[in-house]
């Protein structure tokens, strides 16, 4: 499936696939035999079709079905795992219950959208599997009344590349989705963890937080402030979608910390810092130079720069505090977006060693 008008294809949320596999799971279980492949209805009229990569019958018991995780043309950690649903028969009334399998998550901080000590399958997911379950059992006359227990092959190792220790879901992955579509390059699923991590942090009582653009800049704001883990936003690119989260859901003080080059596209005014989408603007940092006073010489120097850093290193070397502007431009664009919610912000730039080379 492509992405509308970017020749990239779609995907399948680790939720689209657990989804796909308690269908075909409880079918079996009900009928003898395994639908391969096995078509699924998600939001906005999509009906993918999953192939079995793994299946297994204990007629009158339980029934296992795995598929392969398809991201499509997403860079997603989990594309070609193995996501396998368990369908085991329980006691009439107790409806669909879910269990955390191997490599699946278990929630054990406040905060999140499932309570603490529940398997770490979203609320979406679940939604999804429910009605599956109950389209089957009204099918082949079940009465719908099973447990459902998602695994994920090497989910554990995986899930240690995502933010999921740090948001307090252990043992493994989160099954996530909210539509069953993985749209490429989207980074839903990193915005989300960064909802996620303001949620922790506010449950936890916290009161102040760090959105930092990568491991260096976090370091730095860790040891600046004595943040807990808990307090550490990973920001990456998405400087947007931790401030107007914050908006909504305000902590009383936001450190922003990286970069000289990210945080020179955050004072002009970008949101998205990637290279792809947005690029450092060497004339404004130029002007930046020229309101504050540098010298005709410097100013042309910056605005021929090959890099933020040679921009940055021009200016160390004639005493001029580029660093300290940048970081005012970046604190003027955070509180802009944040329209007067009840957060106190601070920006701290850094050079690639992790040197604090600018403050506001």
């Amino acid at each position: 499936m492509s992405g509308e008008g970017t020749g990239l294809r779609h995907g399948w949320t680790t939720g689209a696939c657990a989804t796909a596999a308690a269908t075909a799971a409880y079918t079996a279980l009900l009928t003898g035999e395994f639908p391969d492949p096995v078509t699924i209805d998600l939001p906005n009229d999509r009906h993918p079709s999953f192939a079995l990569a793994r299946e297994a019958l204990v007629p009158g018991v339980e029934a296992t079905v795995g598929v392969v995780k398809d991201a499509g043309d997403d860079p997603d950690v989990t594309h070609g795992a193995l996501v396998s649903s368990r369908v085991l028969l329980a006691p009439p009334g107790t409806g669909v219950t879910f269990r955390a399998g191997p490599g699946v998550g278990t929630v054990t901080k406040p905060g999140l959208p499932l309570a603490v000590g529940e398997p770490a399958i979203n609320p979406m997911p679940r939604r999804f599997i429910g009605e599956h379950v109950a389209a089957v059992a009204a099918r082949h006359g079940g009465t719908g009344d099973v447990v459902v227990e998602v695994s994920v092959a090497d989910g554990e190792e995986l899930a240690r590349r995502t933010w999921n220790p740090r948001l307090g879901i252990l043992g493994g992955l989160s099954i996530l989705g909210t539509t069953g579509v993985v749209v490429p390059y989207s980074c839903s699923s990193w915005i989300d963890s960064i909802r996620r991590g303001i949620d922790v942090a506010r449950a936890a009582g916290r009161t102040h937080v760090a959105g930092c653009t990568g491991s260096t800049s976090e370091r730095v704001a860790q040891r600046l402030h004595d943040l807990p883990e808990d307090a550490l936003l990973d920001m990456g690119d998405f400087a947007g979608a931790v401030l107007k989260y914050l908006r909504r859901h305000p902590v009383p003080r936001l450190t922003v910390a990286g970069g000289i080059g990210k945080l020179a596209k955050l004072a002009e005014g970008h949101l998205d810092l990637h290279s792809g989408r947005s690029q450092v603007s060497f004339e404004a940092l130029a002007a930046l130079v020229r309101d504050g006073g540098g010298a005709p010489g410097l100013v042309e120097g910056v605005r021929g720069a090959n890099t933020a850093l040679d921009a940055l290193q021009q200016c160390a070397a004639a005493g001029f505090p580029l660093g300290d502007l940048v970081a005012a431009g970046a604190r003027a664009t955070a509180l802009g977006v944040l329209r007067g919610a009840p957060v106190e912000v601070d920006v701290v730039v850094i050079d690639r060693a992790g040197t604090i080379v600018g403050r506001s």
